[in-house]
């Protein structure tokens, strides 16, 4: 008998997260446990049985449940693969520690996806964009006159996270500075061939940003 974890085996969902989960869908739908059990066809008790085990236990239970919920098992067991981050809720003992420069420009690494911060009107708006680090820098692509393109000289933020949604551990950093626009040719070409600076968004995006942060700062959140 072979009990050498199988590394490619999907691991058993939580009972406990799904069981959650249904919860959090009665209560959009107001409804109950016993209004549950009646649209999937199954009795009262059974159906608080099947909360306790999990979808391991009646794989074809919890489809039925899952329909009765208006969602596919995959969102019911595994919750939808689009949401915002946050549904499975803080850590145990979350506390938060304060970053040092050094520590923020490591996390933030070389390229990747952060948020610009724009000073417009009527209020502040905020885009994501894919990024470059460069020479202790932040760049990013953007086009004439699009929304993600500031005034030269504007006062603008700049945040990159990473949240671990099972953990319930991340980390942010926020730098504020001055955006201003690329212009050298020498430096624009330099800029082009850097990791991670193709657009994800796509079209004709020729300007290049950067922005110097005059302050950087961050935070973890660790548990346990």
């Amino acid at each position: 008998m072979n009990d050498t974890p199988d590394p490619d085996r999907t691991p058993d969902p939580d009972p406990a997260v799904v069981a959650r989960r249904i919860a959090e869908r009665l209560g959009q739908l107001g409804l109950t446990e016993d209004a549950l059990a009646q649209r999937a066809a199954m009795a009262p008790q059974y159906l608080r049985h099947l909360l306790e085990a999990g979808p391991a236990f009646d794989p074809g239970g919890f489809v039925r449940i899952a329909a009765a919920l208006g969602l596919s098992r995959e969102e019911l067991v595994a919750g939808r693969a689009d949401a915002p981050p946050g549904h499975e809720g803080p850590g145990p003992r979350p506390r938060l520690l304060d970053l040092t420069d050094a520590e923020c420009w490591e996390l933030v690494g070389t390229h990747g996806i952060g948020r610009i911060g724009l000073p417009v009107h009527p209020g502040p708006a905020v885009y994501p964009v894919n990024y470059v680090v460069d020479q202790a820098s932040f760049a990013y692509r953007t086009g004439e006159r699009t929304a993600t393109a500031p005034e030269s000289g504007a006062q603008v933020s700049f945040q990159v996270d990473r949240i671990d949604e099972y953990l319930g551990r991340g980390w942010s950093v926020l730098a504020l500075g001055t955006a201003r626009y690329v212009d050298d040719p020498a430096e624009l070409q330099r800029l082009d061939g850097l990791p991670g600076a193709a657009p994800w968004a796509g079209g004709d995006r020729p300007r290049w940003v950067r922005i110097r942060p005059a302050e950087i700062s961050g935070r973890r959140l660790v548990t346990g």
